[in-house]
């Protein structure tokens, strides 16, 4: 790994001895045990509302898979309001967006890290319709593909209840984490975001709840 990463959010790297990267860690091993011997291991993760952590927590994840060795790739499926490009200091003229729309191929999209093992897909322009990208077959056969040369897949989505896209997202993942800010979170959004996801049969693999004091 090379030695730039500033962004102060992700303590996995910044404080690996830390009880943050710990805990971690412990998730990583968690969404392990979850799968047992199923090989493909695809995760999405994402909250009930915006502002919850969600980002923080996949990227601090990814790097927890990374570290461990395994070749990871953090999808940046929020075509709306992205944010990975900007913590892993990455370019985001092109990406998933620009991908699903047949103007860029999977090996000029996909960005290697400052992390070994690490690579990034970052969601690229906003496009005009994001659902419409995410809700198509080309997305399906994208997350197909991929799942063939990663050995982790970890998905970044917009927030359950803010907009279709997550709920389209499961459907296409092994797995979901939900991540819930402590005193911000309510219960009843918490409950409809679980509704949501059931309805498309998606599997609920646990809850992070996040900044606990």
């Amino acid at each position: 790994m090379r030695r730039s990463i500033s962004d102060s959010s992700l303590i996995v790297s910044l404080n690996p001895k830390s009880s943050i990267a710990e805990a971690y860690r412990l998730l990583r091993t968690k969404i392990q045990f979850s799968f047992k011997d199923q090989e493909s291991k695809t995760v999405m993760v994402t909250s009930s509302q915006a502002g919850e952590g969600k980002t923080t927590t996949i990227s601090n994840l990814a790097i927890a898979y990374a570290q461990e060795g395994k070749k990871v790739l953090l999808i940046d499926a929020d075509l709306r309001k992205p944010s990975l490009h900007r913590i892993f200091s990455q370019m985001n003229h092109q990406g998933l967006s620009t991908l699903l729309e047949g103007y860029t191929s999977v090996q000029d999209a996909i960005q290697s890290t400052d992390f070994d093992h690490l690579y990034l897909l970052p969601s690229g322009p906003v496009p005009a319709n994001p659902s419409e990208l995410i809700d198509s077959a080309a997305m399906e056969e994208l997350m197909e593909l991929l799942k063939e040369q990663y050995d982790v897949i970890l998905v970044d989505t917009p927030s359950v209840l803010s907009v279709s896209d997550a709920v389209i997202v499961s459907s296409l993942c092994d797995g979901v984490i939900m991540v819930a800010a402590s005193g911000k979170v309510r219960k009843e959004h918490l409950k409809k975001a679980r509704e949501q996801l059931d309805h498309v049969q998606a599997k609920m693999l646990g809850v992070v709840l996040n900044r606990v004091v």
